[in-house]
């Protein structure tokens, strides 16, 4: 765009020479306001500011995905740009390392990144609910899930196939979650600790389950091997994977989070938007255009559940440019209205419900320790369009 208004510039000139010729004062003054327009185009080009946020492939940071493909040429201050990343440990050391502006993250790897150095801020939530445990084949032989997704309920059946695997196999199974201090690691806990179970953090012989980390995009092949070798497994993972694994034919959707982790009246708080202490004194406005296109992005999803097959497709079409081994069937069942297990509404900062995350999560020992949750949040980047 600089480069063109440049041009247009250079174009303006020569026309002026030209007309010299001519002593044409009306032509004197339409260059003198072409000049004046074209140069505060520049200057308006040249002041907007980049921003640039990392994310993981997961219908979490669906709402920064439409963000960008439907509103970053609308944005005035800002020149909004998003990176994907192939794991958490990976979006941890190139948040941490200053390079990126912006961390769309699970709360408790936050919790713990702010811990041991707090240069950076909670700005807003990206959505609400939104993880599920799969399980393969040989746990459901046991657990014998219904057919309806919306009758599958974190009842005791999934707690005791796991007690049953663990006696013929002589260890604890498996569970693979997408990092140790995920919120999903803290949902399994809940779950396991509601049912008289207990949970190990990547080992522990005396536990019902052993919690591995295992990348998000890696969950479906984690299954299928762990079929193929005939060994009970799951994982608790965001959607949609755990959707993938069932619309391909060699897993199962076992329950939601939303169900176990109940926060009404708007649902449990999960992945949120951090940023740089820098960014957010050097680049608010542009920052704040940001997080108010991702809130509306966020209306967009929903409107467009509502709306319906066609609505979502489009959607649908817009995160499988970044995220293609989302197929569109898993993305649209994740996103089903009648199930409601994830949500992009009320994405302002909720300070009680990150508590009840924290909590549980220094109870089951995924964090070490608690943090301030008031110098963690930014609240002034809230905005009125998430609640509309």
């Amino acid at each position: 765009k600089i480069r063109g208004l440049r041009e247009n510039i250079m174009v303006a000139a020569q026309m002026k020479k030209k007309s010299k010729t001519n002593k044409s004062i009306t032509f004197d003054v339409l260059f003198l306001f072409i000049i004046s327009f074209l140069c505060v185009s520049l200057a308006h080009a040249q002041a907007k500011q980049t921003v640039t946020a990392i994310y993981i492939p997961l219908a979490d940071h669906y709402a920064g995905i439409v963000a960008y493909e439907k509103y970053r040429d609308k944005m005035v201050h800002a020149d909004y740009r998003i990176k994907r990343m192939k794991s958490w440990p990976l979006l941890r050391a190139r948040f941490m390392s200053g390079e990126v502006d912006m961390a769309y993250i699970i709360c408790p790897l936050a919790m713990d990144m702010f811990r041991e150095r707090p240069g950076f801020r909670w700005v807003s939530l990206m959505h609400r609910d939104g993880n599920a445990l799969a399980i393969n084949d040989l746990l459901n032989t046991d657990v014998k899930l219904p057919g309806e997704r919306a009758l599958r309920l974190p009842d005791k059946k999934v707690a005791e196939a796991y007690s049953k695997a663990k006696r013929k196999l002589g260890r604890p199974t498996e569970c693979g979650v997408p990092h140790l201090q995920a919120t999903h690691t803290v949902v399994l806990y809940k779950y396991l600790k509601d049912h008289g179970k207990t949970l190990g953090l990547d080992s522990g012989a005396d536990k019902d389950v052993i919690a591995i980390e295992v990348p998000p995009p890696k969950s479906p092949s984690f299954i299928k091997k762990k079929n193929s070798r005939a060994i009970p497994a799951s994982f608790e993972q965001s959607l949609p994977w755990a959707d993938v694994v069932e619309t391909e034919g060699f897993g199962h959707v076992a329950w939601y989070s939303r169900d176990v982790m109940k926060w009404p009246p708007h649902g449990h708080v999960e992945c949120i938007a951090i940023a740089t202490d820098v960014c957010i004194e050097k680049k608010r406005d542009a920052l704040k255009e940001v997080i108010q296109y991702i809130h509306q992005a966020g209306r967009d999803i929903e409107a467009a559940r509502e709306k319906g097959q066609a609505s979502m497709a489009a959607i649908a079409d817009m995160i499988r440019k970044h995220i293609p081994e989302h197929n569109e069937q898993a993305i649209i069942q994740s996103l089903r209205l009648d199930l409601n297990v994830i949500n992009y509404r009320h994405l302002n900062i909720d300070k009680a419900g990150l508590k009840h995350i924290m909590d549980l999560a220094v109870e089951g020992g995924i964090l070490k320790k608690p943090i301030d949750i008031d110098a963690f949040a930014d609240e002034s980047f809230d905005t009125k369009i998430t609640s509309q």
